[in-house]
């Protein structure tokens, strides 16, 4: 016996409707957040995808005309579902919309174990997360009858019925069962009016506080303003995104390596910053750089077509590295390694056990083991290596050490020497330089660049140039021009995500204009 299809009582039309609406707002607010923010990208969001699609969002986040596309319809398809939603037009149309855009979002960084990057991720439980719960919420509005709203669309239906209703004859009784949800009510009864436009009131609500969020600021609280969506980093307009890449730095060979002539600096896992006399920025830089944040910085990294990274051979960086690799990143670890007096072997070998594709020793390691004379321990370190199938270097601040390497004929495939004029502010002419560079002064790294040019000259291996912006003391055009002007085969320099596209660019700019300046021909 089939039951009688009943109205529904007015409560749960209201919390229908406010669910709709709600659902609608938030749409609506992440449309906006990201159009009035010129450097939002859906790029970092791509690149660290990690289920069965990870290399269609990978990608669609390297190509800049198909993440311009994206970027577009994501914005606008976001506001369109989200005012659809909130004012209960086309709802099934946004509905719908709104499961597809948001079955996008769950394929994309699923909330399933040993899956999660959780750098983008929010209010995940597992297998369960917002994005999954506003999915089945808006299946539920789709499924639902539109008569169980309070909407702008049930309002023009009753305007378009009742103009039908006034031209039938009066002597015409209007059908008990044309619309059973609501047939005793009159079809512009004044309170039913009233409740259809109810959320014209909220939208201007909304519209006044997104207003009073993001237009009626001071300029510092338009620049340092944070909120949910973009979390606690710089709303900075100048802050190039990948869509601004002019092109992907060349590529050259250390040995059968391919590595891209900029390489990125292993301060972000290291936490290591020089900042001179200003001691926190370590501990800000250790806090901003979490594990997410790494990888994501990698990931922008390859999109913009850089492919190494030089870090140090340590347990946080074997982990960070190789969670990063099972993660589908390809980039390249050239591994700063520590060997010792009494054990030249168990640091560079655990880099290579690791996934290292080049090895060098340490800087100051090599300037310490040159100034006490300790050639054998070169020696036993690359009679070990040689032949083990991976690129060979040798670090330095000092340029003796490469003078002795060449001199010896040492079996070195490349070289990490710094390279930075003397002339930024805080360089100390008269202060005492130790033999040996210690990387706790922050004044200095370099302490004959006219030396090092001119010997380098000489040298046919790959040199990568370090420290070339003096850690800061020189903006990346100035510290790119007189490095690669000068010499220099590929630029190792840290960065940070907001960084790596504006430094692409730059880069790309140096190379073109030292072709007809540099001396030494690129190796």
């Amino acid at each position: 016996m089939m039951t009688k299809l009943t109205k529904p009582t007015t409560p749960p039309i209201w919390i229908f409707t406010l669910v709709r609406v709600f659902i609608g707002w938030h749409f609506l607010y992440e449309g906006i957040v990201k159009l009035i923010n010129p450097s939002w990208s859906a790029a970092p969001f791509l690149m660290e995808s990690t289920w069965i699609f990870s290399d269609l969002f990978k990608s669609m986040a390297s190509n800049p005309d198909v993440l311009s596309v994206v970027n577009f319809l994501n914005i606008w398809g976001l506001i369109l579902i989200g005012l659809g939603l909130f004012l209960g037009l086309f709802t099934r149309l946004s509905a719908i919309s709104g499961v597809f855009l948001l079955s996008l979002y769950f394929v994309a960084q699923p909330p399933f174990t040993g899956f999660m990057l959780t750098g983008n991720s929010e209010g995940s439980y597992i297998w369960v997360n917002k994005i999954l719960i506003e999915l089945i919420t808006l299946l539920l509005i789709f499924k639902t009858p539109g008569q169980w709203f309070y909407s702008l669309e049930n309002l023009f239906s009753d305007l378009k019925k009742n103009k039908t209703e006034k031209k039938k004859s009066k002597a015409v009784e209007i059908p008990k069962t044309d619309n059973p949800e609501f047939s005793e009510m009159p079809l512009l009864d004044r309170r039913r009016v009233i409740r259809n436009l109810v959320s014209i009131p909220i939208l201007g609500g909304f519209t006044f506080a997104a207003l009073k969020n993001f237009g009626y600021e001071s300029y510092e609280e338009k620049s340092l303003k944070t909120d949910g969506m973009t979390s606690a980093s710089v709303k900075a307009n100048t802050f190039a995104q990948l869509t601004d890449l002019e092109a992907k730095p060349p590529i050259s060979k250390i040995g059968n390596l391919e590595i891209s002539r900029l390489i990125c600096g292993g301060n972000l896992i290291a936490g290591f910053a020089h900042s001179r006399d200003l001691i926190y920025v370590s501990k800000l830089l250790k806090t901003y750089f979490t594990n997410e944040k790494i990888w994501e910085t990698f990931r922008l990294c390859e999109a913009c077509g850089i492919n190494s990274a030089i870090v140090r051979t340590a347990t946080d960086t074997v982990k960070v590295m190789n969670r990063y690799w099972k993660l589908g990143g390809n980039i390249q670890w050239l591994a700063q390694t520590y060997p010792k007096d009494d054990d030249v072997i168990t640091n560079t070998q655990w880099a290579i056990d690791s996934g290292a594709s080049a090895v060098y020793i340490q800087g100051n390691i090599a300037d310490r083991w040159m100034q006490n004379g300790r050639l054998d321990l070169f020696e036993k370190w690359f009679s070990h290596f040689q032949g083990k199938g991976v690129p060979l270097g040798i670090g330095g601040h000092e340029i003796d050490g490469v003078i002795a390497m060449e001199e010896n004929s040492f079996p070195t495939d490349f070289y990490m020497k710094t390279l930075h004029p003397n002339n930024y502010w805080s360089y100390q002419t008269d202060e005492p330089k130790p033999a040996v560079i210690s990387n706790r002064r922050d004044n200095y790294w370099e302490r004959s660049p006219e030396k090092t040019i001119e010997f380098m000259n000489s040298v046919d291996k790959p040199w990568i140039a370090f420290k070339v912006l003096a850690a800061g003391a020189f903006r990346p055009h100035a510290g790119f021009r007189y490095a690669f002007e000068n010499g220099a085969d590929f630029a190792c320099v840290g960065m940070f995500d907001y960084q790596i596209v504006e430094n692409c660019n730059t880069l790309n700019e140096i190379l073109q204009e030292v072709k007809t300046t540099r001396n030494r021909r690129f190796v």
